[in-house]
């Protein structure tokens, strides 16, 4: 079930990832205009206009396959060969059609960036850049057009390597949240089925073995058999009171305990956590689990929806005109539409927080980030800092 809740954000940033790559080849394409105007009013004759224009448009579409169509997947010898070919259709066109074709090189250089990976691109980028010096060398009036190339070509080439390193890294802190998300689901079933197996263990065996006694003393002995049924009676209900106890502790969670779950569970994500050493203490019972429930619902939503890289945990009191409150903050830098619309999470905890006289509010902050701020009153409390 989590994978399949997970799959609308995976899609969400796999097209993000896919928009951000064509953001960047596309920037790239208005280096084109040269060879262009060259075909245009370059004075070449027919034959070679007809050919430079199949030239231009073959190097193109294997340009735009190669970076756009690039995956994991791709064995790095079918890409360097791609390259290659690549490159060689740079020289020729350079060396037969002129100066101005010289600017296909740094789109090579962009592919060698995009396309392969990062240790292989920081010598191919360079290298792709020395092949343009030596081409521009032989080519009519060439060194004129060099400087202008080479900056262009290796700027674009290590900015591509750049952004395939950002996306390949957050598709693997996306797929470590997800698996963080899941072990600590599992690791609370697994802690639940222990719990209730030592509460119940004991319990129902000795259900058991009194109700076969029963049965064996009926109907010779029905004093003795109604003892057990007593005994039974009274077992049960005792088990039914540990199973609640366990239930309600289960339910009710503490501020020491999850500022303590939360510092685990975003460090384990990559999130620099920012939160208090100590919680205040003597709280109303009510008001201290509200806040612990606002504190474990804003951690998760910071672990599995916001792409945050930092979050800061705030406790403090503070007075307003309705009388002291203790005022929970929770501010991540993630992007803030991942989590700022109303779902089940936000609307239980507006109702827990309203149960004990308190207020919720949640939204982004600044340009990017989200907030939750959770306050519950303190009748009785001290004001003071919970440092």
């Amino acid at each position: 079930m989590a994978g399949g809740a997970d799959r609308p954000a995976r899609a969400a940033d796999d097209a993000r990832h896919r928009t951000a790559r064509v953001v960047w080849t596309g920037i790239w394409l208005f280096y084109l205009g040269a060879p262009v105007a060259d075909l245009i009013g370059g004075g070449h004759g027919t034959g070679a206009r007809v050919l430079g224009a199949l030239g231009l448009a073959a190097f193109v579409a294997w340009y735009l396959v190669l970076v756009l169509r690039t995956g994991p997947e791709r064995e790095t010898s079918r890409v360097l060969l791609s390259l290659g070919v690549l490159a060689a259709q740079a020289t020729l066109l350079s060396l037969t059609l002129g100066r101005e074709w010289l600017v296909l090189f740094v789109y090579v250089a962009i592919a060698s960036g995009a396309a392969l990976p990062g240790p292989i691109a920081r010598w191919t980028v360079p290298g792709t850049t020395a092949l343009l010096a030596v081409v521009a060398n032989a080519v009519p009036d060439g060194t004129a057009y060099l400087l202008g190339l080479l900056i262009p070509a290796l700027m674009g080439g290590f900015a591509m390597i750049g952004v395939r390193a950002m996306i390949r890294t957050t598709v693997e802190l996306r797929e470590a949240r997800a698996t963080v998300a899941q072990l600590a689901a599992n690791e609370e079933r697994l802690r639940m089925a222990r719990d209730l197996h030592d509460l119940l263990g004991h319990s129902l065996s000795l259900i058991t073995l009194k109700s076969e006694l029963a049965g064996r003393m009926l109907p010779d002995h029905p004093d003795r058999a109604a003892q057990q049924v007593a005994d039974i009676e009274q077992v049960g209900r005792q088990a039914l009171a540990d199973v609640r106890e366990a239930v309600s502790g289960y339910r009710r969670p503490t501020l020491p305990g999850e500022l303590a779950g939360a510092r685990t569970a975003l460090t384990a994500a990559g999130v620099a956590a920012d939160l208090p050493v100590d919680a205040p203490e003597d709280l109303p019972q009510e008001a201290e689990t509200a806040l612990a429930w606002a504190l474990r619902e804003a951690v998760t939503n910071v672990v599995r929806h916001s792409g945050a890289r930092r979050c800061t945990v705030t406790l403090r009191t503070a007075q307003t005109l309705a009388g002291a409150v203790l005022e929970l903050s929770v501010t991540d830098d993630g992007a803030p539409g991942a989590a700022s619309a109303p779902g089940n999470g936000l609307t239980g905890l507006t109702e827990r927080l309203e149960a004990v006289g308190g207020t919720l509010w949640a939204g982004p902050v600044a340009r990017s980030g989200f907030r939750l701020l959770a306050r519950v009153p303190l009748a009785g409390h001290p004001l003071g800092s919970p440092s």
